[in-house]
């Protein structure tokens, strides 16, 4: 598989088809709902979670999505990325399909992500390449927080599903 150009970046090399970390980079996705309604209660609840990710030796912050939760992780995990540079932060955006490596879709903001990453092989369908993106996103995670509540034809209650099984670490904000 060959590399895309400028893909090594902070710990990480993309290849297609997946993300390699170095060991030594403790990794957290982010999953939510499109639509959460962002109170004070979930805004304090998310920044303890994040904080104990970071105390945990968490290093990378992995964001998929267009959800307002996703929106309320990066925006903590920025503050503090500029709080202390010394944590040494990275917040990668990782897209479902490759070609948005090229060229990033209209909805896309472009923020201070440190990478842009397809973390899943190529679909065709767009909602068959963001779960299989979501899944990979799982598999290179060492702790997940999930904004999600019981829908079970909800993509982002299928990816809590999938890290369940896997018996990933997680944090299910929701409840």
């Amino acid at each position: 598989m060959d590399s895309h150009p400028g893909t090594v970046c902070y710990g990480a090399v993309l290849k297609r088809g997946g993300i390699f970390f170095m060991e030594f980079e403790k990794t957290c996705s982010c999953f939510g709902h499109l639509s959460v309604d962002i109170t004070e209660e979930l805004t304090s609840r998310t920044r303890r979670e994040i904080e104990k990710a970071i105390e945990d030796g968490v290093r990378i912050f992995l964001f998929g999505g267009r959800s307002d939760f996703d929106d309320l992780c990066y925006t903590i995990v920025t503050e503090k990325k500029n709080a202390n540079p010394n944590l040494n932060l990275k917040s990668f955006f990782c897209f479902a399909l490759d070609k948005q490596l090229k060229k990033p879709p209209a909805w896309f903001v472009r923020k201070e992500y440190e990478a842009l990453i397809c973390p899943a092989k190529q679909f065709d369908y767009w909602y068959t390449a963001i779960y299989y993106r979501n899944l990979a996103m799982i598999d290179k995670s060492d702790l997940i927080l999930f904004y999600v509540e019981k829908r079970e034809n909800s993509g982002a209650y299928k990816t809590y599903r999938y890290a369940q099984k896997k018996h990933k670490p997680l944090v299910n904000l929701f409840s």
